[in-house]
C-alpha cells in the first residue's frame, strides 16, 4: 500500500461523501402520555399525520414518544401537541437544549415513579377486595364450599369496579369520543357487562341469585389487568435504562480557567477552546485534549471498555468519562450537543424510536383490531343465544372475548425488544443508527474489512529509510517530512515522527493523489512520495529501487518511493502492526457462519502477509478507494449480504454500498455518519458482537409477535366457545403483555463474549 492509498483524514484528497437524501424541513419530538396499547399509538400517529405540513409521524409505545417530520417549518411543536391532546392524550414538545431535556427527563421520571406508586396502591386495594371473591372458586376443586353472601360480594366488587376501574372508563370514553377503540374500551365493556348483569340478578332475585353472579369475574379481570400493567410499566422502565444511564453521565456544571482564575459555570456556557479543570472523581464535561496532568478515565458506559484508560497530555477525553485520581486540565474541542456522548444519546434514541417494517403491519392490524373484537363478541353472544343456551351463558362468552383480546402485546412486541437490544448494544460500545440497520445486520453473511486502522493499529512507524547513492538518510527524511507536513495521513505522521530535529523547509504546490501518494515543491525541487503508480505518473524510473521495494514488502511493511525532480532518491519502509484482537475477530465471525474478507490498497506482498497472520483466505490488494464500493456491489450481486468495516473518509462510499456499514467511532466523522453501526472502540471483535446482538434482537421481535398473535388466535376462539371464564381471560390477557416485555428484557443480560471457547 502506498503512503496515501488508504487516506484516513485528508479531506482535500478524499472522494466526495455519498449524497444523502433530502432532509425534512424540520423534526419535532413529542413525549406522549396516556397511551395503553397499540391502538392508542395508532390514534396519536393518525392525529399527527393529519396536521397540514406533517410528512411522517411515528409513535413508539414503549418509549411513549412521537417523532414527526415536517415539510413546512411553519408547523409549531405546540400545534402538534394540541392535535394529540384533542384525541385525549397528553403531549409535551421535547426541549431543544440538553440541560432542559435532562431537567424534563428527571421530572418525567419522578412523575412516572409517583404514578407507579399510586398504581401499586390501587393494585393492593383491588387485590385485597378481590381475593375473598375468588377464594370460593379456587377452593371448589378441593371440595370446599366457601360461598360468600351475595350482598357481601356486591360490597367487595363495587369499589373495584367503580374506583379501581375508573381509569379504564376514562380512557375508554376518550377513545369513543375520538371515534376509535383501545384496550381500555374492551376491559370497560367486558367488566361492566359482567358487573351489571350480576347486579341485575341480585336485585331481581336476592339470595336466590347465588351461583349466577359474576362479580368475582369482573373484579378479577380489573385486578389482573392492573397487575399486568404494573409489571409492564416496571419492565418498560428496565428496557429504557440505557438512555437514562447515558443521560446521567452529563455533568451540569464545569470549572474553566478565565483570566487565570478557576470559575464554575453551567455546562451550556462552556465554549470550544476553553481550558476546563476536571478534579479527581468528576466526569468529563466536554470532549477535549489533555493539556496538563495525568490520570485514568473510566469510559465503560461510553465505549464498553471496562479497563480504565491512562490519560496524559495530548490524549483525547470524552464527555461523560469518569476521571480517576489525577487532576486534569483539558482544552475543550466539542461541547454541548456536539460531544461524543450527545451523539451517542441521539443515535440510541433514533434507533429505539424507529419502526421495523413488520411493526407497520402490526399497526394496521391494531387499527381494526378493537372493532373486530367487538364484532366477534357480538357474534359469540348471538351464537349462544340462537343455540338456546340462554342469556347468561351468551353474556359470559361475549365478556370473555372482550377481555382476552388485548392489543397491548402486539403494540409492545417490536419496540420492547428494540429498546432492550439497542440499549444492551450501547452499553457494550455498539451504536445502531436505526431499525433498518439492525435488521440488515442480522442478515449479514460476509464481512469485508478495510486494513489500515481497522485490522491494523493505524499508528504506523517508520522502519526503513534507504537512500540511493548521492543522498544521505537525513536529507531523504528531511525532504520527505517537509512534504508530509501538509498531510494528516497516519503514514505521513510516521515520517514526521522520524524526521531529524529542527525546523523543516516549507512545502509549496502540495497535492495529494488519492490512492497513489503526495507531491510538493521543497527547496525548489519537485518531491514525490508514493507507490509505483505515482512514480509512473511522474515518469520516475524505479528500476534501481525495485529490489529494496520487494524486500520491504516481503516483510509485510509498506514501501514507498521518494523522488526528486523525476529521479528516485530513496525508499521508505513503514510498518503498521496488526491489532492483537484482529485474528480472534475473524475466528468469532467464522463460528457464526460469517465469511471475512479484506480490501486494501496495499501491495500484494503486504496484503498476503497480513491475511496470513489473520487466517484470511479471501483478500484483494491494490484496491483503489473508488473501487471499494464496486467490490461490495459485486458481492451483493453474487447473492451475499456484505457488511463493510472501515474508519476512513475513503471508506465512506463502500460503507454506503454495503448491506450495512460498520464504522469505528475513532475514525473520520463522514465514515461514522455514513455507517449504520458504529463501534465506540477500535476492537474488531465488536463486529461479531454487533451481528450477534442484531440477530438476537430480531429473533426476540419475531418471538414476541408470535406469542402476541398466538394469545389472540387461540384465546379468542376458546373464549367465544365458552371454554374460558372472564377471570381466566383477564389473566391470559394480562400475561400476554407481561410475557412480551419480559421476553425482551432477556436482551439486557447480553454481553459481548470474546473467549475462544464461545
Amino acid at each position: 500500500m502506498s503512503l496515501a492509498l488508504d487516506r484516513k483524514s485528508d479531506v482535500s484528497a478524499s472522494p466526495a461523501a455519498p449524497a444523502t437524501s433530502q432532509k425534512p424541513a424540520g423534526h419535532v419530538v413529542l413525549d406522549i402520555t396516556g397511551m395503553t396499547c397499540a391502538a392508542c399509538a395508532g390514534r396519536v400517529e393518525k392525529a399527527l399525520s393529519r396536521v397540514p405540513g406533517v410528512s411522517l409521524a411515528s409513535v413508539n409505545l414503549a418509549l411513549e414518544r412521537a417523532d414527526v417530520d415536517l415539510t413546512s417549518a411553519d408547523v409549531t411543536p405546540e400545534a402538534l401537541a394540541a392535535a394529540v391532546e384533542r384525541t385525549g392524550f397528553g403531549a409535551h414538545p421535547r426541549p431543544p437544549s440538553a440541560a432542559e431535556r435532562r431537567a424534563e427527563q428527571q421530572a418525567v421520571e419522578a412523575e412516572r415513579a409517583a404514578a407507579e406508586r399510586r398504581q401499586l396502591l390501587l393494585l393492593i386495594v383491588s387485590a385485597l377486595l378481590t381475593l375473598p371473591l375468588v377464594l370460593p372458586m379456587m377452593a371448589a376443586p378441593f371440595g370446599l364450599s366457601l360461598h360468600l353472601d351475595p350482598w357481601v360480594e356486591l360490597a367487595l366488587a363495587t369499589p373495584v369496579q367503580v374506583l379501581v376501574g375508573a381509569r379504564f372508563y376514562k380512557a375508554a370514553w376518550k377513545a369513543v369520543r375520538a371515534g376509535s377503540g383501545n384496550m381500555d374500551l374492551l376491559v370497560a365493556l367486558g367488566t361492566s357487562a359482567a358487573y351489571l348483569f350480576s347486579l341485575y340478578m341480585l336485585l331481581d332475585r336476592g339470595h336466590a341469585a347465588a351461583g349466577h353472579l359474576y362479580f368475582e369475574g369482573a373484579a378479577a379481570v380489573i385486578t389482573l389487568v392492573m397487575f399486568g400493567k404494573w409489571l409492564e410499566a416496571r419492565a418498560k422502565r428496565g428496557t429504557t435504562a440505557a438512555i437514562r444511564a447515558l443521560m446521567t453521565l452529563r455533568p451540569e456544571r464545569a470549572r474553566v480557567l478565565r483570566h487565570g482564575a478557576e470559575v464554575e459555570i453551567g455546562i451550556e456556557e462552556v465554549r470550544a477552546g476553553d481550558s476546563v479543570i476536571v478534579r479527581p472523581g468528576e466526569r468529563m464535561p466536554v470532549d477535549g485534549t489533555v493539556i496538563e496532568g495525568e490520570s485514568e478515565a473510566d469510559e465503560s458506559l461510553i465505549t464498553g471498555e471496562s479497563v480504565p484508560v491512562v490519560k496524559r497530555p495530548g490524549d483525547r477525553v470524552t464527555a461523560g468519562a469518569l476521571n480517576g485520581v489525577g487532576r486534569l486540565t483539558i482544552e475543550a474541542i466539542a461541547v454541548g450537543e456536539d460531544t461524543t456522548l450527545a451523539r451517542i444519546i441521539r443515535m440510541v434514541e433514533n434507533a429505539q424510536s424507529g419502526k421495523a417494517p413488520v411493526q407497520r403491519l402490526v399497526d394496521k392490524v391494531s387499527a381494526v383490531f378493537v372493532p373486530t373484537v367487538i364484532g366477534i363478541a357480538v357474534l359469540a353472544f348471538a351464537g349462544w343465544m340462537l343455540a338456546g343456551h340462554g342469556f347468561e351463558n351468551a353474556l359470559i362468552a361475549a365478556v370473555s372475548v372482550l377481555v382476552i383480546a388485548c392489543p397491548c402485546a402486539l403494540g409492545l412486541a417490536t419496540p420492547a425488544a428494540l429498546v432492550a437490544g439497542t440499549g444492551a448494544a450501547a452499553r457494550a460500545g455498539i451504536l445502531v443508527k436505526d431499525i433498518e440497520a439492525l435488521e440488515r445486520a442480522a442478515a449479514v453473511d460476509t464481512v469485508v474489512f478495510d486494513k489500515t486502522g481497522t485490522l491494523t493499529e493505524g499508528r504506523p512507524a517508520l522502519t526503513d529509510a534507504v537512500p540511493l547513492a548521492g543522498t544521505d538518510e537525513d536529507t531523504l527524511l528531511r525532504l520527505s517530512a517537509a512534504v508530509q507536513s501538509a498531510s494528516e495521513h497516519p503514514l505521513a505522521k510516521a515520517v514526521l515522527a522520524a524526521a531529524p530535529q529542527g525546523a523543516l523547509p516549507n512545502v509549496e504546490n502540495f497535492q495529494a493523489q488519492v490512492g497513489r501518494g503526495v507531491v510538493g515543491t521543497v527547496e525548489g525541487k519537485r518531491i514525490a512520495i508514493g507507490n509505483r503508480d505515482l512514480m509512473r505518473e511522474q515518469s520516475v524510473d524505479i528500476g534501481p529501487v525495485e529490489p529494496v521495494l520487494a524486500k520491504i514488502e516481503s516483510e509485510a511493511r509498506t514501501a514507498v518511493v521518494v523522488s526528486a525532480d523525476g529521479a528516485a532518491i530513496g525508499v521508505l519502509g513503514i510498518a503498521d502492526p496488526v491489532r492483537p484482537e484482529a485474528a480472534e475477530a475473524v475466528k468469532l465471525l467464522a463460528r457464526r457462519g460469517v465469511r471475512s474478507e479484506m480490501l486494501t490498497g496495499d501491495s500484494e506482498a503486504v496484503a498476503a502477509k497480513v491475511a496470513g497472520a489473520l487466517g484470511l483466505t479471501d483478500y484483494k490488494a491494490s484496491v483503489k478507494p473508488a473501487d471499494k464500493s464496486g467490490a461490495l456491489s459485486a458481492l451483493a450481486a453474487a447473492g451475499h449480504k456484505p457488511a463493510m468495516v472501515g474508519d476512513g473518509i475513503n471508506d465512506a462510499p463502500a460503507l454506503a454500498a454495503a448491506e450495512v456499514g460498520i464504522a469505528l467511532g475513532t475514525g473520520a466523522d463522514v465514515a461514522v455518519e455514513t455507517a449504520g453501526v458504529t463501534l465506540m472502540r477500535p476492537d474488531p471483535r465488536l463486529v461479531a458482537a454487533a451481528l450477534d446482538i442484531s440477530r438476537r434482537t430480531v429473533r426476540k421481535i419475531r418471538q414476541n409477535l408470535f406469542w402476541a398473535f398466538v394469545y389472540n388466535v387461540i384465546g379468542i376462539p376458546l373464549a367465544a366457545a365458552g371454554f374460558l371464564t372472564p377471570a381466566l381471560a383477564g389473566a391470559a390477557m394480562a400475561m400476554s403483555s407481561v410475557s412480551v416485555v419480559t421476553n425482551s428484557l432477556w436482551l439486557k443480560r447480553w454481553r459481548p463474549r470474546f473467549s475462544s471457547g464461545e
